[in-house]
């Protein structure tokens, strides 16, 4: 990832209207930030949540608060708690995300 053409700004994230995705099971709420090519959110899933895809694109992203379950295509489970991060490259290792308790991410991708 390379940044280019981005001034200085802050985000206050409350600021930022949301969207509201469903998943296989519960739902996720997404606010959105677009500079160019690279795009930062801050996503919360809710209790009970389950991906209904299996995702190839890379992030980083870090667990703010919850409980976030990624499972890999090749069965490994990663369990992330808050102050806990991951990162994936693009088209690496197909991933999708649970979670039992809910949580709260910071996601660049």
């Amino acid at each position: 990832m390379e940044m280019h053409n981005i001034p200085f700004g802050t985000t206050n994230w409350d600021d930022i209207e949301t969207e509201r995705f469903e998943g296989e099971n519960g739902f996720a709420i997404w606010r959105t930030q677009r500079f160019g090519t690279i795009r930062s959110r801050i996503v919360e899933y809710s209790p009970g949540y389950m991906a209904d895809h299996w995702c190839n694109k890379g992030h980083i992203l870090f667990c703010l608060e919850g409980q976030l379950h990624t499972e890999l295509k090749d069965g490994r489970v990663f369990t992330l708690k808050a102050g806990m991060s991951y990162q994936v490259a693009d088209n690496t290792e197909p991933h999708r995300s649970y979670s039992d308790i809910g949580a709260r991410l910071f996601i660049v991708d």
